[in-house]
């Protein structure tokens, strides 16, 4: 006789154990083992280990798969959430078979082992046709659906609980979201300002909102919102450092002149802190033309500003002139620092409200939620498990359908909290988002390139692109180091059919077939391949923890990040008032409903997995394992190197410490 002996792993999450029997069974190459009860009259408690010998006449040969069953005991419905299994070989081999998924009742499911195999290494008829059933399985379940004309298709759920088990939230996080929630309500004093509508009486009156615990960032905003070198600190170091470019040659329609920044250049001038790179400009043109929202039954209003900005000497990103729209003219007046403190003030107010809606239509929703949407679809769509590309990309996509498919229907769907509470809801959204889309490129996803496109390599204190770019290197050398174990020559990645099938869903699906994006439609080189997957990973960690985990730090205090105006901008200098002012910003109901959402947005759960942190034993070779080992090291000696550098400055930059980047797009 052959004995076998498994260990079976019960997952640790909420509910992860089960009442229902447990059938097992080995598959060799040489025959198949006898169906085993892995727990006779009881159920499998959570965070459990127990071990099952299975005996057979003769070996089985190589394992193929452990086969698993789940049936009702007394009529009882529950799921099971299986880590994994280990399986001792009559040889003294110890095989792991990864799991890490819900299997309901009355279910059969196929485990294969930890090795990761390209779809032309799989010569065994049985693998072969066990892989090309679970892609047409996954195709069955995870379809595409239309979403708005010129945007990134999305997954096919009317709901979350429309989407398979295995890409849920776990119960914990589910429970955890829906007390956050409630919580902040509280927190934020929401009885008696939820539904009122009146004007705040004063600046000072939005102190005494949120009575939570603040940051040391809520607090400077707090204090400094509205002096100018916050403002500009802000295009480089807060929730949108995507905006802000080097700027050569002044635009057309941006008609500043020498008299008006004079003073403001030490003893140079404007064309001479250009030709130095010294200037920088922020432009707002994909906002033109749009309407403003409706909240509260009162128009609000949309503006597309241009922001020119100086580096002084000193480091110092300081705001030189602002143009309320994108046509000059007498009734759009250029607002100066030397203007009244109210002109000046409420031209800044203004490019902090078109920061809002760009920063979360296109650089957060659009450039991390709904791509990382179509990277998820994708894969599950096209690579089973025991694809390399699978393991590798899978723990960064944990959790992301559930949070596209809430976003949509508690944000921007007719009665979410961006359409009932911001000035860009509405119409003018899918509008913005196909704009965006239709603007997008490769290069921009690419943190190098991207920086480099916008002429910001040199520019002092722009810790966003310090940090991101030690990442970006962090990431792709660990890519690099698994993926060119599997690929070993640029022709094995040409005839991975499975792979060329999921980049061209990508192009088809994310990008919309366009070339001008950049999108490669194929892979040729394993160079590429890797590149390709670091933007991939870059975009579902860092990208999104630095675009996202600072809204409520930068955006709580109302004023420093407006969701909405209630007055258009002024056509003639010198007629503001603080009476203006409060009458332009969101009223009471509005500021505390859209604090709530970003705080929201901003908590971190328990069910947190930083990046680097893979609780999924996916992979069990040396080389790849190896690789995970290492990626963790370099992310400790970043985090390191950054606290380090936090720890001189004012204002710490800290949206890209590796351990507070999420894996995935998970909130």
């Amino acid at each position: 006789m052959s004995t076998y002996t498994l260990t079976v792993y019960t997952g640790g999450r909420l509910l992860s154990g089960t009442t229902s029997t447990i059938y097992i069974k080995l598959i060799g190459q040489e025959g198949e083992s006898d169906v085993k009860k892995l727990n006779p009259l009881k159920g499998v408690s959570t965070e459990s280990e127990k071990q099952l010998k299975i005996e057979t006449e003769n070996p089985l040969g190589e394992l193929l798969f452990v086969n698993l069953q789940s049936k009702k005991f007394m009529g009882l419905d529950n799921d099971w959430f299986c880590d994994k299994i280990l399986v001792e070989t009559p040889e003294g081999d110890r095989i792991t078979f990864p799991c890490y998924r819900w299997i309901r009742a009355e279910k059969e499911l196929k485990l294969r082992s930890a090795k990761a195999t390209l779809v032309f290494q799989d010569v065994n008829p049985q693998l072969k046709a066990e892989r090309t059933r679970e892609v047409e399985s996954r195709q069955e379940e995870f379809k595409w659906d239309f979403y708005a004309d010129g945007v990134p298709e999305i997954i096919r759920a009317d709901t979350a609980f429309g989407l398979p088990p295995v890409i849920r939230f776990s119960y914990k996080k589910q429970a955890e979201f829906l007390y956050t929630s409630a919580r902040i309500l509280i927190s934020l004093k929401l009885q008696g300002l939820a539904n009122n509508t009146e004007q705040w009486e004063s600046i000072d009156e939005l102190h005494q909102v949120y009575v939570g615990k603040k940051t040391k960032t809520y607090e400077y905003v707090e204090e400094h919102w509205a002096e100018d070198e916050f403002f500009g600190d802000q295009f480089l170091n807060s929730i949108n450092p995507m905006v802000i470019k080097l700027c050569s040659t002044l635009p057309d329609n941006f008609p500043v002149t020498e008299d008006m920044v004079k003073g403001h250049l030490g003893d140079s001038t404007l064309e001479q802190e250009m030709q130095k790179g010294n200037i920088f400009l922020c432009d707002y043109k994909i906002l033109e033309g749009l309407v403003g929202n409706v909240v509260h039954d009162k128009q609000q209003y949309l503006t597309a500003p241009l922001c020119l900005l100086y580096s002084n000497p000193d480091g110092k990103m300081l705001p030189l002139a602002i143009q309320l729209g994108q046509k000059p003219g007498a009734d759009s007046p250029i607002f100066l620092p030397t203007d009244t403190k109210n002109d000046w003030l409420l031209a800044k107010m203004y490019v902090r409200a078109a920061e809002f809606s760009v920063h979360e239509v296109d650089f957060h929703l659009l450039r991390t939620h709904l791509l990382c949407e179509v990277f998820t679809v994708a894969t599950l769509r096209h690579l089973p498990c025991p694809h390399p590309l699978f393991k590798l990309v899978y723990p960064h996509t944990r959790y992301t359908l559930q949070m596209s498919v809430m976003a949509r229907n508690q944000l921007i769907s007719e009665d979410g909290a961006i359409t009932k509470y911001s000035g860009i809801g509405g119409q003018s959204l899918p509008m913005l988002l196909s704009r965006a889309t239709a603007s997008l490129t490769y290069s921009a996803l690419c943190l190098p390139e991207n920086i480099s496109e916008r002429g910001l390599e040199n520019v002092p204190n722009y810790y966003y692109r310090d940090d991101g770019i030690k990442l970006w290197n962090i990431i792709n050398k660990y890519v690099g180091g698994v993926l060119q174990y599997y690929y070993k020559s640029d022709e094995d990645v040409q005839k991975d059919t499975e792979l060329q099938q999921w980049i061209m869903e990508i192009f088809k699906h994310g990008f919309l077939q366009k070339k001008s994006t950049g999108i490669p439609e194929s892979f040729q080189t394993v160079v590429d391949l890797v590149k390709f997957v670091t933007m991939v990973i870059f975009t579902a960690s860092a990208q999104h923890a630095a675009v996202n985990n600072g809204q409520f730090d930068f955006g709580g205090w109302m004023p420093n990040y407006p969701s909405a105006l209630g007055k258009p901008p002024p056509k003639e200098k010198g007629q503001t008032t603080e009476m203006t002012i409060q009458q332009t910003l969101p009223n009471k109901s509005t500021t505390v409903n859209a604090m709530a959402v970003i705080k929201l947005l901003t908590e971190q759960s328990t069910d947190f997995h930083a990046l680097g942190d893979f609780p999924d034993e996916l992979f069990d070779e040396e080389v790849p394992c190896n690789a995970i080992t290492e990626f963790q090291k370099d992310l400790k000696t970043l985090e390191a190197s950054i606290e380090q550098r936090n720890a001189t400055i004012a204002l710490p930059y800290i949206y890209l410490i590796p351990k507070t980047v999420e894996n995935s797009v998970a909130i």
